[in-house]
């Protein structure tokens, strides 16, 4: 703000691009090109904003306003804690006891405009606007919690893109539950035990591993309620992650070897970097509870492993489903958020549609 605001080209009003040949594609690539930015663009934005600008009610009418600039292309249902309540959404919930807004589930739906679907996809992204970690609280790190918005606003910023890049063949399910991760006399407590929307019980055995439990009953939403036939979710979910590939890289986990090569493929076109990682199903074990189901932390060790093992309990086993954890790419130390992930999701959706009519 004010004198902050560093203007490059103060008088600049438009560009004019003069290519070596006339290419009857060229303006069609600029127009996605464009459309993909205004994507990209709305995610640093998301994760950017300070959490006295955005919290969960904010983000919410954000995803309204997505829905409302579509042309009609996508629909927009935020669910409150009444109707949250009604479906179980027990883990997501429990986190949002702490929260200083009602939770705001965002659900997002995109339909192409001929109405022909071949495929319908499922994109969640994880929605803490703020981390404080709970009564587990974090000893380090805290002024940066804002981007634990991160894979929400990816996705979000892809809904955005993707109506108004208008891919035929796809319908894609946009979802984030949002809340955030506070401490007050309501928040849950290190040894509670929540119950997700698919039944399953959870010991929670840090409040500061609670990104998983709100993208539990996401992930159920998506599979069960919905029907997505195939499902990816984005996340800053693990500082193990950041260990193991930097920060310019996500870690991307999936026992699908054809949704790995559709997102590596993605990747490749977007930019978006990932890097396919190991799903080592004998670290279930470290989730084992004596109280509940499972437990929502592991040992110190294999972290985004487990991490990503927990997350396979909430979809259909035979659903093709991928985690990617964007911890260490959506922020970045000189220019702040990066975007990371919206275009990478953009390009998964409008591929799918793609992919189907073939």
């Amino acid at each position: 703000n004010g004198d902050k605001v560093k203007k490059v080209v103060e008088d600049l009003t438009s560009v004019k691009l003069i290519l070596p040949s006339c290419d009857e594609g060229a303006q069609e690539a600029l127009d996605s090109g464009k459309n993909l930015a205004s994507g990209v663009f709305m995610a640093k934005d998301i994760v950017n904003a300070p959490h006295n600008v955005l919290n969960s009610e904010s983000l919410a009418d954000t995803a309204k306003r997505i829905a409302a600039d579509s042309n009609g292309t996508i629909e927009c249902q935020i669910l409150g804690k009444a109707e949250c309540e009604e479906r179980g959404m027990g883990a997501y919930l429990g986190v949002a006891r702490g929260s200083e807004t009602e939770p705001q589930f965002i659900h997002l739906t995109y339909k192409p405009k001929s109405g022909e679907v071949n495929k319908k996809v499922g994109v969640v992204g994880k929605g803490l606007l703020f981390d404080t970690g709970g009564y587990n609280i974090k000893t380090q790190m805290m002024e940066l919690m804002k981007f634990d918005c991160g894979g929400s606003a990816a996705v979000l910023g892809a809904a955005r893109a993707v109506g108004a890049l208008e891919p035929e063949g796809v319908e894609a399910h946009f979802i984030v539950a949002a809340c955030e991760n506070m401490i007050n006399d309501k928040a849950v407590v290190p040894s509670d035990v929540l119950t997700a929307s698919n039944g399953m019980t959870i010991e929670v055995k840090n409040t500061d591993a609670e990104g998983r439990l709100t993208l539990a009953d996401a992930l159920v939403f998506a599979d069960k309620e919905v029907g997505c036939e195939s499902i990816i979710e984005l996340s800053t979910l693990t500082g193990a992650c950041m260990i193991s590939l930097g920060k310019q890289i996500a870690g991307m986990w999936t026992d699908s070897d054809d949704l790995a090569k559709d997102l590596e493929a993605s990747s490749k076109v977007s930019g978006d970097k990932i890097w396919r990682m190991p799903m080592a199903k004998e670290y279930n074990e470290q989730l084992e509870s004596k109280i509940a189901d499972i437990s929502n932390l592991g040992t110190p060790y294999g972290g985004a492993i487990t991490a990503a093992l927990f997350l396979q309990n909430f979809v259909d086993k035979k659903k093709p489903f991928a985690h990617i954890d964007i911890a260490g790419p959506v922020w970045d130390d000189k220019i702040g958020a990066t975007g990371h992930g919206a275009k990478l999701v953009a390009e998964w959706v409008s591929s799918q549609g793609a992919a189907s009519e073939e």
